[in-house]
């Protein structure tokens, strides 16, 4: 395959657009070790770009203009410790949506929403899990339990219900 985006970026980048992109650059090198790479302020005083490096992929970020849509993201970051950064991530202002726990497939990690209304699932492999086996262990009251909380709080947190709802993963056929 031959490689179309510059050295040091991936061939899919997640924009980010908020209501303070110089501070969502801070929180994100505060909570999740980012290395800030770009903060180009424009003549309104607004951020028109801003980069930030987490591991491997470059999160690229503005300032969203008054007339503009809210537009939260909802990202994963694959990180060290899922458990110190989720407690970075809070130190800095965000909230919990989703507790960390162990998955099926071998990662750990929670949900948190950060100031600006994004939600990052932040996440640690922790294992490596074959397919077949994590497909097993879904069966399973804890890896069942944990997907269900898992998609009830996303959706309670993304509907602005009280509760939210869940359905059970089905195996693909084939």
């Amino acid at each position: 395959m031959n490689r179309t985006a510059p050295e040091g970026y991936t061939s899919v980048a997640p924009w980010v657009v908020t209501d303070d992109t110089g501070a969502l650059l801070d929180f994100v090198a505060a909570a999740f070790d980012g290395e800030e790479i770009a903060r180009v302020p424009v003549e309104d005083g607004t951020i028109g770009h801003g980069e930030i490096r987490v591991g491997d992929t470059v999160v690229l970020a503005f300032d969203r203009r008054p007339d503009w849509p809210a537009m939260p993201s909802l990202l994963r970051v694959y990180v060290p410790d899922a458990d110190a950064a989720m407690a970075a991530a809070v130190a800095h202002g965000a909230q919990v949506v989703t507790e960390v726990v162990d998955s099926a497939w071998g990662d750990r990690g929670g949900r948190v929403r950060d100031p600006f209304g994004n939600i990052w699932w932040v996440t640690s492999r922790v294992e490596e899990v074959a397919p077949d086996l994590a497909w097993q262990r879904m069966a399973e009251p804890k890896y069942a339990d944990a997907m269900r909380v898992a998609q009830e709080t996303l959706d309670a947190e993304l509907s602005g219900r009280e509760s939210g709802v869940a359905s059970a993963p089905r195996r693909p056929v084939g």
